[in-house]
């Protein structure tokens, strides 16, 4: 294999695993303000892409995003409100199921709405024919958009955590949540906000990788498998470092398909989560007080 090859796959897994770093993004955020794995992570990027997909029909394309990407965090609240708020006080099995049933009610919802065709936003830049020449690797101009859009929501997190007062009271509830409501924070105010932040966040990257992609009703599920595990190999509750740990899935996963067959891509994942649970179950760049609002 020559130098541009390599330099081809490892921008492929670069691109793919800047999308599992923003899906572990999101699992981090609902985990820090609630301690819940939220299982219905990946059906939050569909949602958002199938809905952008469907309104670009009717308006162009950036307002189309833009109102996906509400919509889908206002689906983000009423699922806390409806399905976690009543029962926060149980135990984190039980909420895991609620999530992995939610997950399931929005993909069969999806079904029922969009059927099982396969659908795509158009390249925000050129078309499916453009390329970009880089050392003799050639790359879509999409690609520049996922990694820009990961950039992009890394950086505002920090900034909106660490300078806003909405995200230091995220930070607060974090931290100890009876001091957050003995400061007069309303936790579960934070607690909403924290799916509808997640829920926004999915619905972006599912619109910016939907070209590259395409989009189908049932693609929720391996995409969450994917982030929990950059999640876990990162560090829950550590935003930064799933940056970290999603690239290094992503280029995994491109090593072992230029090597493998194109099935074993999707063992990839799931052994390297496997031998994080056994051997550091705090995940690679655990830290002794790990929070994804400090990240």
């Amino acid at each position: 294999m020559d130098f541009t090859q390599v330099l081809q796959y490892c921008l492929a897994g670069i691109t793919v695993g800047s999308v599992y770093a923003i899906v572990a993004i999101g699992f981090n955020i609902i985990y820090s303000a609630t301690g819940i794995i939220n299982f219905a992570q990946g059906e939050f990027l569909i949602v958002g892409a199938m809905t952008a997909v469907s309104l670009h029909h009717y308006m162009p394309l950036p307002m189309a995003v833009l109102l996906a990407v509400a919509i889908t965090a206002v689906l983000g609240g009423l699922v806390e409100l409806v399905f976690i708020r009543r029962v926060r006080d149980a135990s984190v099995l039980r909420l895991i199921v609620i999530t992995i049933g939610v997950s399931i009610l929005l993909r069969e919802g999806m079904l029922h709405v969009w059927d099982e065709q396969v659908r795509g936003l158009p390249y925000f830049t050129g078309t499916s024919l453009s390329t970009i020449g880089l050392m003799g690797a050639r790359i879509s101009p999409q690609v520049l958009w996922v990694l820009g859009v990961c950039t992009v929501i890394v950086t505002a997190l920090t900034l909106f955590f660490k300078l806003t007062l909405t995200g230091r009271a995220m930070r607060a509830c974090a931290d100890d949540r009876m001091a957050a409501r003995l400061c007069g924070i309303k936790d579960s105010r934070m607690v909403t906000l924290s799916f509808m932040l997640s829920a926004a966040i999915g619905a972006l990257a599912g619109c910016v990788i939907s070209p590259l992609t395409q989009t189908q009703y049932d693609m929720g599920a391996p995409l969450a498998i994917k982030g929990f595990t950059v999640a876990i190999l990162g560090g829950l509750g550590n935003s930064m470092a799933a940056v970290v740990a999603g690239l290094l899935l992503g280029l995994l996963e491109t090593l072992a398909v230029s090597q493998l067959p194109v099935a074993y891509k999707e063992v990839v994942s799931i052994v390297v989560l496997l031998l994080v649970l056994i051997f550091r179950p705090s995940g690679l760049f655990a830290r002794r007080e790990t929070s994804a609002l400090r990240a």
